[in-house]
This record gives C-alpha cells, structure tokens and sequence, in this order.
C-alpha cells in the first residue's frame, strides 16, 4: 500500500545530484543538468529553480536547502533521531523516526545524506537524511505507523462466549494489549528502525487518541533505543493545529513531552468500552437468540455509543404512534388594489382550536369591505455566510442534500484526501487558524469553468474575512486541496468535492443581504399582514445556489392609511401533523448536542444500528426503527432508563476529562464506573423477564420458526432451518440449537451422515462464482477434536479416515495464506475447482472433467496430494487423447495449461494479494510435514495470484 502517507522523499548525494521522488512522479538535476526520471510529472529548470508541475518545490545545489509543499497524508506522525556512524565530516550524526507524513515538512539536508525504502512490514517507509537538532549534527528516520499501534482485548480464554459468564468480564477478566493489526508487524517493524536511536520526536495528532497512539510507540520502541546517559530527555512531542510551514516550523522549535493524562483518558474509555459492550451484548444475544426465531440480527448488541443514538431514533418513533392529530381553524384573507395580484394575509392569531370562534371572527370581518394600512417597515438583513467546515455539518450535508450515508460520505472523504484533492476529513474545527493560506487556496480554484467568475472577482476584490468559529486545536478545516474535474473523481467523489470546494469558496464571500417588507393590516378589528423580500447582494449565495433567497413577487408599494379592497375571507380547516422519523442529518446533530461520538464515530455509530438490524434507511435518508429496535429500546427504558439516555455516556465523559487533565485518578474512574455498571449488568440480568415480555409480543418462538431442513443425530427428527440472522438450526424435540456459517446458502447434502454423531451434512455455499463445503450442524458447533476450533467445516476437520475431511481432500498448501489448504470441492463439477480453507483464493482446474479425485499418494517435488482426473472422450485435453491421467496440479507439466486462478471470492472481507507464495503440503493433519517451497511452486504462486 504505497500511497501518499509515504509523503515525500528527498536525496542528495555527495556527487552534487540532486534527486526529487514523491509517490506521483520524480526528477533529477544534476551536475550535468536536468533528466527524466519515469514518472507522470513534468518539470522545468532555471538554474538553481526546480519547478514541478502541480506541486512546489525549490533546491539549490549549494546550500540545499530543500523546501517542498504537498498534499497531507494518512496516519498519524512520529519522528525520533539516534546516533549512528556518521559519515565523513559530520559530526554527532542521529537517526530518527516520523510517523506517517500527514504534514508537509520543511527540513535543513546534508548534502549527499538522503536516501528512502521501504519497511520491512511493506506498508510504511523510512527516509533518512543528515540534518541538525539541538545544535548538534544529527541523522533523521523518518517513517509511519497506521494509526493504532494496539488494541485492547481479553486473554483467549475469555473470548469464548459458551464458557465465560459476561458478569465476569467487569473485573476478573483480564485484559492485554495486542497489534492492532498483526499483518503488518507493526511493533518488530519500529523496533527494528529503532534499534541504536538516542532521540524520538512524535508527530501524531494533537488529540487523545493522538496521545495514545504515541504511548503505544514508546512502548515498542523505548526498549531498543540507546540508553540515556546523561541526556535530560530523549522524548518529543510536536503540537501543532495547523499544516503550515510556519506551524510545522514553530512545532519542531517549542516540542514538549507527550501527555501521559490524555493517553490514560482513551485507555480508560477503551477499557470500559471493551467490559460494558461485551457483557451486556453476549448476555443478551445468548438469551434472546436462544428463544427467538425471527429477531434477523446476527447480534444484539449494547454500547455505550450506539445505544442512545438508537434511542433517539425509537424516541421520534414513539412520537409518531403515540401523535393524535388535533383539527384546528385558520382564517385567510385576500385583498387587492387595482389590477395589482391579490395578496393572501397571514391571520396575527395564527390559529383557533374552535370551530365556533373562528367562525365568529369571520362574521366580525366580514363587515367590513376594506382592509386599512396600519404600518410598512422595511428592514435590511443578513444572511450570514457559513463557518468553515468541520466533519459533523460535512457529513449533514451527505446526507440531507447528497443523499449518501455518513459512513459512505466519510469513505468518498478519506479516497479524496488520500488522493489529495481535500484536506485531512477527521476535524471539529470550524476556525481557519490565523496563518492559513486563504488566498493561495483560493487561487487553485481559478481555472475551474464551475466557480471560476466568482473566484477572480473575490480575488480581484479581496477576500472576506471567515467567519469565527471554534478551533479546538485537532486539524484545519475541510478545504480542497487543488483543482480537479468530475472526470478526475467519478459522480460521487465530485459531488462532495464540488460541495466542499463551494462552501469554502463561500466563507470567504459576502453575507447574503436582503430588504424585507412587512404591511400590517387591519380588516374590521382584525390583524392581518403579510411580508416579502428583495434581493439586495446575493454575495455567498451565488456559489451556494441552493442557499439563495427565494423569488417572490414584488410587494406593493403603499403607505400607512392605504386601503385595500376585501376579495376574499373565509374559515379553513387543517389538522395538525405528526412529527417526520428523524433523518441521518438531524439525528448527527442531536448525537453532536449531546456528546455522543466524535467527529470520527459518528458515522460508525449511524452504520452499527443499521447493520444491527434496529433501524432501516428510508425515502430521504429517514430513520425508522424495526421492530427489534424498538423493542430493545422499550426494554432498556423498563428496566433501567440510564442504559438508553444519553445522560450516562455524558457522565461517563466528564470523569475521562477530568483524568485527561490530571484532575481525576485513572484506575479510581475505571473501578467506581465498572462497579456501576456492574450493579447494572445484574439488575438488568434480574429484570430480563419483563424485556422479555416485550419481546414475546413481538416475535415467534424459536421452536415455531423456520422450514424442516435436516435430521437431528440424537432424535433423528426434523431440525428447522431457520433462515432470519443468524441463520441456525433448532431442534424442537431437543431443544437444541445449532450455529450454522452465515452470508451464504444452506442446503442438504445429499442426505449423508457424519460418521461422528450422526447428523445429517449440509452444504454451505457462497454462490456459483464463490466457495463451498460441507459441514456437520453438531461438529460445527461443538468441535470434535483438540486441533480444531468452532465454527470449522469438513474442509477443515481432522478426522483421519471420513471422505469429507481435509485428509481425504486436501490438495496442497495455499499458494497465499500461512496455515491455508486448497480442499478440492467435490460438488463443482463440471467446473472443478479447489478453494483455501483459511482465506478466499479459488483455483479452478480440469473443466469438463468427469471425475476428479484425490489420491493417496503424495508429489515426490512438492509434497502436495496427486490428483487422478478421468475426462470424456470428446472432450480430453490430454495428450494422445487420453481420458485419464493422475499427476501433480503444481508440478505435472500436463496439467499446466489445465490449471488457473480465475478470481478470488471476498465472502469474509479482504481478497487475494499478489506475490503470494507457493508452498507444498504435508499429508494428513494441517501442521504436518511441510517442506520447503520450490521454484516452480513460487512461478506457480506468481502465476495463479
């Protein structure tokens, strides 16, 4: 994944070449003069002057002092220094790390000193330069980590949701940090660049989690590092707000240290996260899931977060059911002077709820014929330009006037920043910070046909100053980045692009000013008006269209003591309406108000409730609960009503700011608020029976759901599939219920019998393009040997002898997963194909093929099991016409041609990767006797992925 967190890269070696590389495009100039490097750039040169198209950039050969803008990165920062052997005539050399390069950077390089490449994790570089700091000469590592370093967990044992009562996940459970992602070896990786470093200079986002992710650095790299000596301090932090040179300048001047409190505060919020979320969830999913038949949610889950924001949706819900429409009478007038259009007046009392009086007041003003001036005002107004954006109104204006989801606006966000179109997403700052480049921002937008008139008349008549909003130290506001067409970023990339490239162009426009006329009548005693508004300056709204002040007709001109002739004056009657179901956009905004989520989870929050099953995305982008979420949510309110309000997450967050500031002792908030929730956890365990009366309302018995599907090993009657998330199997003479794998289809497998227990097998498919493999609904659920796990099908059993399992069918070691065996799948026929047991590599083989099995014998080359292969007559590829050949699929040079990788399904997320290696495989058990991958095998591997 080499996109831009690698940021740039700058090299000079002693030769005087001076070389530019960023992940778009390179150049070099040296002594000789300029030269292509392969790239998608385009350059000029003037002496010392290095011009890059699309990009700034500056060298000069004899000072190099090498400045260079770009656009931000991905992650989070770091950068650390330490002594290594210096090269000639440099003294007191370091090295260093830095995270990710979100930031652009301004360095002072030794001639000769820069050099890049890649980690050893594949997904993070490192760039090395001499440099100087603290008045010393130093060598600088520069290089990224992706976000959380680790993740907080329970110890296995504790994972297992069948032997561990959820009450003791509050304080028995012990927990341990582990690697957030361990493909990427993350920690080996930073202690491997660490190794021999004496400083660490930590760039990462000035915000809690920021604070944390540079404790999870420390911790990995701090062992590894020199030891101090006699140094003071060997630890920085950067704080900056903004992405300027002059920030990025002024941050490396003033570094501090990283603040323990704040990091304390997310662990905290994690680990009560983690004890509280998992409790109640597994406590509930068990219990409701085990009685059920058609909740359709794969999980129940509770969360401090996600639970009142479901709230607010069932609360709008209930008042909607609960509305009961009142008819009530409005009196309207129409009145007309000369051949002016008649003009329709607003009644001052608005409304009656009496049918009686309002027909009273009719008669009263029917009396009289005319309708008397009493007063014109006219007043100038406002309407005022908007702040700049933040996360919150961006993800509103998704969803209210694009029509995308907070999840999805937020992932078009992050492919545009990535890209380099926007600025970093992530921000609660509606402040541009007082060195901001409005002007040079602006100027990118010049050349766009879309905005470009309105951006050269601001440009030409000076920018208005934004309006102030609140900077809460985090990241700038959302601005674009540089130019770009709909051409450039798709239909949805460019509607939010356009979006936020008109709202920034608006914070720098005029308010919107406007002339409004109201008349006051009055028709016998009654007060009547009517108002209406000129357009003054359009100002903001010209690249805000939808903002505009609407046409309407032109008010009379009339003065106090004019008089209208009486056209019309009757009584209609309306009803009052119903409250609509809450949209995506107002339900951020009620989650903003009451500090539940941040600007990053918000979105989150919105996507769980939806994939939960609790709510459902209506016309509009409309909320509407189902049935489960509003039976949850009754529930929570009878058992214990601070489960659901938002109140309780707002108390929760006041204790995580108070050890944020040091003011509050971290193990004395996590203990007491644990020991809330747990006296909580018990009485809502207690009171589940009158939840569960909600529930046997609104759903069906488990033993009244579902179709027959399967026999049952014990009774051998019918077991019902019951298709609704989870999909399972139910015993109703057992009252047993079994897992089944899910995000597939389940039928009976041919009526064949485990030969453990009995059970009838089912075949679980992915579809004609996907996997599949035959499991056993018993063994699925209750694993029948040591070396297997829950949830494994017969591709995956051990049993030495049934022809189902993997000893039976098992082919050779995957060619892209450590631990995979490609399991040939007995049902494709005609369409042979084997598929990986661990992840989603699918190799199709021997098309048309009568037969395909696997033999006994073992490849002397690879190890891998020989397959035997008997085709049609008028259909053989082999040689000479022969029908049948038995041989290795990796290394039998017949069956080369007969053998390839047409796709890999994605069925759990993720896909095949390319340069995967080829392995061969031990016969028998996984883990058996595996040698090592001969050259073939990795052609192979290069071949198929």
């Amino acid at each position: 994944m080499d996109y831009f967190p690698e940021g740039i890269i700058f090299t000079h070696d002693v030769t005087n070449t001076f070389s530019w590389r960023s992940p778009r495009f390179s150049v070099d100039v040296g002594a000789a003069g300029p030269s292509a490097v392969p790239g998608d750039g385009t350059y000029t040169s003037d002496g010392d002057q290095l011009k890059v198209q699309g990009v700034a950039g500056r060298g000069e050969a004899a000072g190099v002092l090498l400045e260079h803008r770009h656009p931000q990165g991905h992650g989070d920062g770091l950068q650390a220094e330490g002594r290594v052997q210096a090269p000639a005539g440099v003294a007191g050399v370091a090295a260093g790390l830095v995270d990710d390069l979100r930031h652009p950077v301004q360095v002072d390089v030794l001639p000769g000193s820069c050099t890049s490449r890649k980690g050893l994790n594949g997904a993070c570089s490192v760039h090395e330069y001499l440099g100087s700091f603290q008045g010393q000469s130093v060598r600088f590592k520069m290089t990224s980590v992706c976000g959380h370093v680790m993740s907080l967990d329970f110890i296995g044992v504790y994972n297992n949701w069948d032997k561990v009562d959820p009450a003791e996940l509050f304080s028995k459970a012990p927990t341990e940090k582990k690697e957030a992602n361990p493909k990427l070896n993350m920690v080996k990786f930073l202690q491997v660049e660490a190794r021999g470093c004496d400083y660490v200079v930590l760039w990462l986002d000035c915000d809690k989690e920021g604070e944390n992710i540079c404790f999870e650095v420390l911790d990995a790299v701090q062992p590894v590092m020199n030891q101090g000596g006699a140094r003071d301090q060997t630890v920085y932090r950067a704080k900056f707000s903004s992405i300027t040179d002059t920030d990025i300048w002024n941050a490396m001047a003033s570094l501090g240290e990283p603040n323990r409190n704040e990091a304390l505060a997310v662990d905290a919020r994690q680990e009560l996260d983690l004890r509280i979320g998992c409790a109640f969830t597994r406590f509930q999913t068990k219990y409701f899931q085990g009685k059920y038949g058609n909740l359709d949610s794969s999980l129940i889950s509770f969360g401090p977060c996600q639970t009142p924001t479901l709230g607010f949706c069932v609360e709008r819900h209930d008042k909607i059911q609960s509305f009961k429409p009142e008819t009530y009478w409005v009196l309207q007038a129409k009145v007309f002077r000369g051949k002016d259009s008649p003009l329709t007046l607003d009644w001052t009392r608005v409304r009656v709820f009496d049918r009686d009086v309002g027909q009273m007041f009719v008669n009263l003003t029917k009396t009289s014929r005319e309708a008397k001036v009493e007063s014109v005002s006219k007043k100038e107004k406002a309407k005022q330009r908007p702040q700049a954006l933040n996360t919150v109104e961006m993800l509103r204006v998704g969803s209210s006037s694009l029509g995308m989801g907070p999840q999805h606006t937020m992932q078009i966000a992050e492919r545009l920043y990535i890209q380099g179109y926007i600025s970093y997403p992530r921000t609660e700052t509606t402040h541009y910070p007082e060195n901001f480049d409005l002007k040079g921002t602006l100027k990118l937008q010049a050349s766009n046909p879309m905005w470009a008139e309105e951006v050269k008349a601001l440009l030409s008549t000076g920018l208005n100053r934004p309006r102030k909003g609140a900077d809460v130290g985090d990241h700038p506001p959302i601005t674009p980045m540089r130019a770009a067409s709909e051409g450039e970023l798709g239909s949805e990339g460019w509607r939010l692009y356009e979006y936020i490239t008109r709202h920034f162009i608006a914070t720098v426009s005029e308010d919107c000013k406007y002339l409004q006329t109201t008349i006051d009548f009055t028709i016998g005693k009654e007060a009547f008006s009517c108002s209406g508004k000129t357009l003054i300056s359009p100002g903001f709204t010209v690249v805000m269209p939808w903002q505009a002040i609407p046409l309407e007709e032109a008010m009379p001109v009339c003065e106090r003591g004019d008089t209208f002739t009486v056209d019309e004056i009757k009584l209609v009657e309306k009803q009052t309406s119903p409250p609509d179901y809450l949209t995506e956009a107002e339900l951020i905004t009620l989650m903003e108000k009451h500090g539940i989520g941040t600007d990053a989870s918000i979105p989150v929050h919105i996507n769980n409730i939806c994939q939960r099953n609790y709510v459902t995305v209506e016309n509009g982008r409309k909320l509407k609960p189902t049935n489960l979420g509003v039976v949850l949510v009754h529930g929570y309110y009878k058992t214990d009503a601070e489960l659901v309000l938002p109140t309780i997450r707002s108390a929760v967050e006041k204790q995580l700011t108070l050890i944020s500031l040091g003011k509050a002792n971290f193990q004395q908030v996590l203990q007491h608020t644990l020991d809330i929730f747990k006296r909580k956890f018990h009485y809502f365990v207690d009171s589940i029976p009158s939840m569960d009366e909600l529930m046997e309302v609104s759903f069906s018995p488990i033993a009244a759901s579902g179709k027959p599907m399967s026999r049952c090993g014990k009774c051998h009657r019918f077991m019902k599939y019951i298709q609704t998330k989870p999909s399972r199997l139910h015993c109703s003479h057992c009252d047993e219920t079994y897992s089944l794998p899910q995000n597939g289809a389940i039928k009976l497998y041919k009526e064949l019998r485990c030969p453990l227990d009995d059970f009838e097998l089912l075949l679980w498919t992915s579809g004609p393009r996907g996997k599949s493999y035959p499991l056993c609904p018993y063994c699925f659920s209750n694993t029948p040997f040591r070396d297997m796990k829950k949830g494994m099908g017969c591709h995956e059993c051990t049993h030495p002898s049934c022809q189902h399992a993997l000893n039976a069918l098992g082919i050779g070691q995957c060619v892209e997963c450590e631990g995979g065996v490609l399991v040939l799948d007995p049902t494709s026929g005609p369409k042979w194909k084997m598929a990986c047991n661990k992840c989603n590599v699918v190799v199709h083989f021997f098309e048309h093929a009568h037969r395909v099995q696997v033999s006994q014998d073992s490849c002397d080359a690879c190890d891998a099991s020989l397959v035997a292969v008997d085709f049609n007559k008028t259909r053989s590829p082999l040689p000479a016409g022969e029908t049948q050949h038995t041989g290795c699929v990796f290394c039998d040079p017949v069956f080369q041609d007969l053998v390839e990788l047409k796709h890999a399904t994605m069925y759990r997320g993720g896909g095949a990767r390319r340069g995967g290696r080829g392995r061969g495989r031990g016969r028998g058990r996984r883990g058996g006797n595996i040698k090592k991958p001969k050259d073939k095998m990795a052609a192979l591997a290069a071949y198929f992925v």
